[in-house]
C-alpha cells in the first residue's frame, strides 16, 4: 500500500461527478457518498457497506467521492500529485474540511491482496478504510494503524 494523503483539488470526483454521472458504469449516492466507476469492469463493491463504513469513519456530513479507476489513470494521478511514476492501489485527496476523494484501482488491489493475506473483496474494504483514515487526518503511524483496526473490527474486515 503506497497511499498517501494528498492535499490537492483533483476535481474528478466531487466537482465533475454530477456532469459525468450519465457516462459512468455505476454510481450510488447515499449519505453524501458517491461511487463512480470509470472502468468497464464490475468492481464488486458493496455500495451500502462502503457507505456505512464512510459514515462511521468520517460522519454523514462529509461529502466523499469514491472513484474506481484503471491502472493507467491511477498512475497518472500518482505521478501528477505525488511525483511517483507508478500505479498504486489507492489515493486519497482532501478537497476541503468536509470533502474528499478516494481513487481506488481494483486491478492493482487484485494483485496486492495475497501479499496482505486477504481475498479481493476484503482487501478492497481494507484499502477503503485506509483511505478514509487518511482523510480523517491521520498519517502513517501506529496511531493510524490503531484507528484502522477499530474500524476493521467493527466491519469485520
Amino acid at each position: 500500500m503506497s497511499n498517501e494523503k494528498c492535499n490537492a483539488k483533483v476535481g474528478v470526483g466531487i466537482n465533475q461527478a454530477r456532469k459525468r454521472r450519465k457516462n459512468m458504469a455505476k454510481s450510488v449516492n447515499k449519505k453524501n457518498f458517491e461511487i463512480l466507476n470509470k472502468t468497464k469492469t464490475n468492481s464488486s463493491i458493496d455500495e451500502l457497506v462502503f457507505a456505512d463504513v464512510k459514515s462511521a469513519v468520517l460522519g454523514n456530513d462529509y461529502e466523499l467521492s469514491l472513484v474506481i479507476v484503471g491502472k493507467n489513470e491511477i498512475r497518472r494521478l500518482n505521478k501528477s500529485y505525488r511525483n511517483v511514476d507508478e500505479a498504486t492501489d489507492i489515493l486519497s485527496f482532501t478537497v476541503s474540511g468536509k470533502e474528499g476523494e478516494i481513487f481506488l484501482c481494483p486491478e492493482i488491489a487484485l494483485k496486492e491482496a495475497p501479499r496482505f493475506g486477504r481475498n479481493y473483496d476484503n482487501f478492497m474494504k481494507f484499502l477503503f478504510i485506509h483511505g478514509l483514515t487518511h482523510l480523517k487526518g491521520f498519517e502513517h503511524s501506529s496511531k493510524m494503524e490503531s484507528e484502522e483496526k477499530k474500524t476493521r473490527k467493527k466491519f469485520r474486515v
